[in-house]
């Protein structure tokens, strides 16, 4: 038997479950963001509505993880191994710590005052980088107070975003 034979009686045989469980993640993750803007108008392309971005990157999603499922099925690849649940934590902990700080919130007896992006973005960056084994703490802060810096730039600058930078300094 040839090799091409042998793949055809194959068939469709899953060669790296680690890519099949990305490409149908980031399809059931386009599908919800695609969800969750159905009610946004996407406008046209000479006026762009609020839905017009989301929509966009939900369709791009789901086709950047269909082509993944179906890399899958192709290339060997890794097998899936267990979660890691650290990771998880300090990326997901740290999105949720950023936006409880840059505008503040009051929960009962429990209240944070808006500490603005020049606080929260480099808690974000430092905190998020605690989920990385290699990690050296120096080298985090640097890159902390570097990615902050051009954040503020581009966003309350550059882009002029309403973004509040230090309230409890400037006032701004």
């Amino acid at each position: 038997m040839s090799l091409n034979q042998i793949e055809r009686a194959q068939g469709l045989r899953v060669r790296s479950t680690q890519d099949l469980a990305g490409g149908l993640f980031m399809i059931v993750l386009a599908f919800g963001a695609f969800v969750f803007t159905w009610d946004l108008p996407a406008g046209s392309l000479r006026q762009l509505g609020p839905g017009m971005l989301p929509k966009a990157f939900a369709v791009i999603c789901a086709a950047l993880g269909a082509l993944l499922v179906l890399t899958s099925l192709r290339y060997h690849g890794e097998k899936l191994q267990g979660w890691s649940w650290k990771g998880i934590f300090f990326a997901l902990g740290g999105a949720c710590l950023f936006a409880l700080t840059i505008r503040g919130f009051e929960f009962g007896p429990i209240r944070v005052p808006a500490l603005g992006l020049l606080v929260a973005g480099p808690l974000l960056i430092a905190f998020s980088g605690l989920a990385a084994d290699d990690r050296r703490i120096k080298e985090l802060l640097i890159f902390a107070v570097a990615m902050s810096a051009g954040c503020i730039l581009l966003f309350k600058y550059a882009l002029g975003l309403p973004i509040p930078l230090a309230p409890w300094l400037l006032g701004i």
